[in-house]
């Protein structure tokens, strides 16, 4: 067969061992022409011929059987976000084959109508080793379409495989289109720290959603939290402080603004997180939820004056509890060069036996800073490297989580509490 480039099996140089390599790509505009094209990739007896750039023969390595481990919807309603998506599971082909459907939906009003371009990327383990090979699917959608996407999931699905949808953007919890399409899902992916505002809506949606659908959900706002976590834990660890973690007092996290005015519009998922974990993990419950702090005198103000006003720029305060024993939550913005909602420290006090421990964890590029002080006295200061996670390693841990993690489980639960509690409809 004559390899065509511009469309079904593409002409490339030799594959290298790991690296994604385009084999295939065809266009469509009907699902039923997506089946065709699909069964197309699989049946063709040299649909992964190689060819040098003159059109010489080189070798008669297929394309092997499909692969696909899992379904992965991806919903991007931008083309640079869907392209970025696509990328990143290239990347992935290797470990963790898919059938993927990156959709962008369009226009909602006239005609039903659908642009599909589908592709297939493979990866050679080694030179004497059948390729793995995976395909995408990308399509825009318009009218009818576009305002039905599980209509448009539901055929193209391999059956028996899970379904994962990865939602980039903002999700609008609680419409028809994202309640029909959780409907068929085993996992959510998002990324909290991306929603615009404060995020706490969308989050007090998300809980709700998670409570509808024996759903999975891998929020990348909380899993690159993970260094924070296992830096807390290692306090803990140690056998002079384990007693203290029953006795935790205060729950302080600061997170940075731009400006002063900043904080109304500035999104505080990742730093609700880091509180609402560490309740989950110790059993506490919410007391009072969040709100914007009081600003102003302490004694009561003069008569006709009012009371202090309570201003969001201030921060966010809350009440857990634990046993019957009172722990105050505290959210607070601070001025920093660093993106927006970016946490910049999380402060623990505790309280034992009439003695003190503070402890105080910071972030960087590529480590996480642990100090403690016992009794106002320097006790502790440590370092772990631990850099930054990339978007392949975020949806590799969320692809390998499997079931629902109740770590997870547990800190959305709660972060939703503190924000006054799950938002139905």
């Amino acid at each position: 067969m004559e390899a065509d480039l511009s469309e079904g099996a593409v002409a490339t140089a030799p594959a290298r061992p790991h690296e994604p390599v385009l084999r295939w790509r065809s266009r469509a505009h009907s699902i039923e022409e997506i089946e065709q094209e699909l069964s197309r990739i699989w049946s063709q007896e040299d649909a992964s011929l190689n060819v040098d750039l003159d059109g010489d023969h080189v070798n008669d390595r297929h394309i092997a059987a499909r692969t696909s481990v899992m379904n992965l919807v991806v919903i991007a309603r931008r083309p640079e976000v869907g392209e970025r998506c696509a990328a990143t599971i290239q990347r992935l082909t290797g470990r963790h084959p898919s059938r993927t459907m990156v959709i962008q939906p369009a226009d909602p009003d006239g005609p039903s109508w659908l642009d599909a371009q589908i592709v297939a990327h493979c990866v050679t383990p080694s030179v004497d080793v059948p390729e793995t090979c995976a395909e995408t699917i990308h399509m825009t959608c318009g009218g009818e379409s576009g305002r039905h996407l599980d209509a448009i999931v539901a055929p193209l699905l391999i059956h028996d495989l899970p379904v994962t949808v990865w939602w980039p953007d903002e999700p609008p919890f609680g419409s028809v289109q994202v309640t029909d399409l959780l409907a068929m899902a085993d996992r959510l992916i998002v990324d909290g720290s991306s929603w615009h505002g404060t995020g706490i809506t969308q989050l007090r949606r998300m809980a709700a959603a998670a409570e509808q659908f024996p759903l999975a959900i891998s929020d990348f706002a909380l899993v690159r939290q993970s260094r924070w976590r296992e830096a807390i834990a290692a306090i803990f660890d140690i056998p002079d402080f384990l007693p203290y973690l029953r006795h935790i007092r205060r729950i302080a996290v600061a997170y940075g603004v731009r400006d002063e005015g900043g904080a109304e519009e500035t999104n505080i998922v990742k730093p609700l997180y880091h509180a609402a974990w560490l309740g989950s993990r110790l059993g506490m419950k919410v007391v009072k939820p969040l709100a914007a702090m009081t600003v102003g005198p302490r004694k009561p103000p003069p008569r006709g004056r009012g009371a202090p006003l309570a201003t969001p720029g201030a921060g966010l305060a809350a009440t857990l509890r634990v046993e019957r024993t009172d722990v105050a939550v505290v959210i607070r913005p601070v001025m920093s060069e660093m993106p927006p909602g970016t946490t910049l420290r999380v402060e623990l006090l505790a309280d034992w036996r009439g003695s003190e421990l503070r402890a105080d964890v910071t972030a960087e590029q590529e480590a996480v800073h642990v100090r403690v002080w016992q009794d106002g006295v320097h006790a502790l200061e440590r370092g772990f490297n631990a850099p930054r996670r990339t978007d392949v390693d975020l949806l590799e841990e969320a692809i390998e989580a499997g079931g629902r993690d109740p770590v997870a489980a547990g800190t959305l639960e709660l972060a939703a509490e503190l924000a006054g509690g799950p938002l139905h409809g």
